[in-house]
């Protein structure tokens, strides 16, 4: 399954984008939604991962509005691994209640750490409340890449992305070896993190991928 991260500015922007999608993440921060909107958007009947990335809001309201989210119907719920913990057992709380699954994500924006830190920040993530490990890294070499990619001979759900675009072989090849989905960007002038394809082509690489089989 392709997930196509949205980071769109006010609702009526978000509901335009979601049509003909499977499943699409909706990046909170920055967009202008009223309580109201956050309710209907993930009312929708197209999975949706709830996601509200800091820097832009406090913790207040961050924590209302993915409350919100889960409560309306998000099927997953992203929560950053080096959020406050108060914070994120709060919102697990909630997901567990209303059946949504949580992903604990792990962002690096410099460096792709060796195996046995990938390995101890995946069990951090489980150990914090994960459904599904998500671990994005930035790869400089193939080498990156294929440490990222040898995390999915772990036995639990996981989401290994390498950033940049050395990693995209990892966005493509993800879910043939086991991750639930992977990232894409709605088209290419609209990425939310470097390296990101659009559905599109995604969509298409990965077929002929299945199709050689």
């Amino acid at each position: 399954m392709i997930c196509v991260s949205l980071r769109e500015p006010d609702y009526q922007s978000f509901a335009e984008v979601l049509s003909g999608l499977e499943m699409a993440e909706i990046r909170m921060e920055g967009a202008r939604l009223s309580p109201e909107e956050v309710k209907a958007l993930f009312s929708r009947p197209v999975p949706l991962i709830a996601t509200f990335r800091p820097g832009t809001a406090d913790l207040k309201k961050r924590s209302e509005y993915l409350a919100l989210a889960v409560r309306a119907g998000a099927r997953f719920l992203d929560l950053e691994l080096e959020s406050p913990p108060d914070f994120r057992a709060e919102l697990i709380k909630i997901a567990r209640r209303f059946r949504c699954q949580v992903i604990i994500s792990y962002h690096n924006h410099l460096e792709t750490p060796d195996r046995p830190r990938l390995d101890q920040i995946a069990d951090q993530c489980y150990a914090a409340g994960a459904d599904i490990a998500k671990l994005a890294c930035q790869v400089h070499s193939p080498g990156d890449c294929a440490r990222l990619l040898a995390l999915y001979d772990r036995s639990r759900p996981i989401i290994a992305i390498g950033m940049g675009r050395q990693g995209i072989i990892t966005r493509i090849i993800a879910p043939l070896l086991g991750a639930p989905f992977t990232y894409a960007s709605l088209t290419a002038e609209r990425q939310t993190a470097e390296g990101q394809l659009d559905w599109k082509t995604l969509r298409e690489k990965i077929g002929m991928i299945r199709d050689d089989k």
